[in-house]
Parts: C-alpha cells; structure tokens; sequence
C-alpha cells in the first residue's frame, strides 16, 4: 500500500526514544514541580500577559523563562509520538492501514468522550490540568491502541 505520510521505519527508534523520555519527565515535572536557575532562559514570546496595555504586557515579547523544561518534554512527547505513530512498519499492508486507521479514529472518539466527562464534571484549575493532559492523549491513545491491535492480530 502507497502511503505518502509516513516516515520511513528505520526513524521509529528514534520516536520511542523521545517519547519515553518525555513521559517520563513529563511524570517527573508534574509530581516534583523542579525548576532549575540552570534552565532559565529570555524566550520570544508571541503574546505575554493577561493585559496588552501594561507596559510587561503585548505582543511580540521577549520574556524570562523560569524553566523551559515543560517545553522541551511537551515537544519531546510529541516530535516522540508523531514518529512512532506515523513510521512505516516493517510490512506495510492494506491490513496495517486498517489498524492504523481504526485505532486514529478510536483514539479521537475515546478522547472527546474522557473530554466531555471532564467538562461536564471537573472544574476551576484541575480542568486546566486536564487541558494539559488532554493535549498528548490523542497521540498517545492511538499509539497504544495501534500496537495493543498489531501485536494482538
């Protein structure tokens, strides 16, 4: 089957390696909240603060960063999951494109559903944290489903 989206395999490696990485540390920032003077750094922000008029305030910033941990591991989880989920496989068949297929719209369908419950359910800032996670569920839910369905098959 002819697929034009995806990387080649040899890169999958490599998407485990940054995905693994970036849960991890994603787990650890979330339940150690570390910072470090050594990760501080000035960043180019697009928009900073609540109000444009305060002179800290506006578009177009350059802003200090007291970590930019959550930015790397956010990237690495994604850059991570984006390669795993979307590299060939060894033999890519019609059969894999069924999988592969299925478990994207599993994982988008089960995510808008946790989605809903959390809206419905959770509030105030917890809801926020939810949005954080709700960001890398997709991904992570049809990496999952995808190999949970391959090595089940």
């Amino acid at each position: 089957m002819k697929t034009n989206y995806l990387l080649p395999h040899r890169y999958k490696i490599i998407g485990w390696v940054l995905l693994i990485l970036g849960v991890i540390s994603g787990l650890v920032f979330f339940n150690q909240d570390f910072e470090s003077d050594m990760l501080k750094m000035d960043v180019f922000a697009i928009y900073n603060g609540e109000d444009i008029f305060n002179k800290d305030g506006g578009f177009f910033k350059i802003i200090e960063n007291n970590s930019i941990l959550d930015e790397i591991t956010a990237l690495s989880i994604i850059f991570g999951g984006l390669i795993v989920g979307f590299t060939k496989e060894k033999v890519e068949d019609e059969f894999i494109f069924k999988l592969r297929n299925d478990s994207l719209v599993w994982a988008i369908i089960v995510n808008y559903i946790i989605l809903i419950f959390t809206i419905i359910f959770i509030y105030e800032f917890t809801f926020f944290n939810v949005l954080v996670y709700n960001m890398f569920t997709p991904l992570l839910f049809f990496i999952f489903r995808f190999n949970f369905l391959k090595y089940r098959s």
